[in-house]
């Protein structure tokens, strides 16, 4: 799928209530229960980064959790709805742009990125992108993944899911916890993975599952 297909599709999906059916479907409430949980592995976050925010669902349960959250996103509508669900905020800080062109000097303590990077054309650019938000994780700090499972994603029209990414992010970051959330429904399988940053070169990443 090229990407003006995949921000095509992000654009039809956002134009409806409950996108994803984030709020309404029993899967879903459960996966952002245990993002959450895994968010708070270290207990409360000074500065986190959401990349990828739908419309604000978990946004609104990670916020008050953090003295600081950074939400990414690119598509504008995705942060306008986001910003109003959790206008009650005033420390989130909402920011339009591709993730594989967000930068930024400042270090996360916490990294949430779930349901996105199969959006990225290739799993070259998936890499790029895990480098990038790597970099910007700071030492000891974690990164929440979830995703759709390689067969789903593919089935989809993406290029790679859950255990491509993973094994990606094992490559610089330890990983301390696996959960397989899904149903009967071929569409709700998911991984999720909580990651943390070894806190000098000389400590090895643990390689996984």
């Amino acid at each position: 799928m090229t990407p003006d297909k995949n921000y095509q599709l992000l654009e039809r999906e956002l134009a409806v209530d409950d996108p994803w059916r984030l709020d309404s479907n029993s899967f879903e409430q459960e996966r952002y229960a245990q993002m959450l949980r895994m968010s708070r592995y270290n207990g409360d976050v000074v500065h986190a980064l959401e990349v990828g925010c739908a419309a604000g669902a978990f946004t609104e349960m990670l916020a008050p959790h953090c003295e600081r959250v950074t939400v990414v996103d690119v598509m504008p509508q995705a942060i306008e709805r986001a910003r109003q669900r959790a206008k009650r905020w005033s420390h989130i800080t909402w920011i339009t742009c591709d993730i594989q062109r967000f930068s930024t000097a400042e270090q996360f303590n916490l990294i949430v990125v779930a349901e996105v990077l199969y959006y990225l054309k290739d799993i070259a650019e998936m890499h790029a992108a895990i480098r990038n938000l790597v970099d910007m994780l700071a030492p000891n700090g974690t990164l929440v993944f979830g995703s759709a499972r390689d067969a789903t994603c593919r089935r989809w029209g993406h290029a790679a899911g859950a255990e491509t990414v993973i094994s990606l992010f094992n490559q610089s970051l330890s990983e301390v916890e696996r959960l397989h959330c899904h149903t009967e429904s071929v569409n709700e399988d998911c991984l999720i993975v909580l990651f943390r940053k070894p806190t000098n070169s000389s400590e090895q990443p643990n390689r996984g599952h």
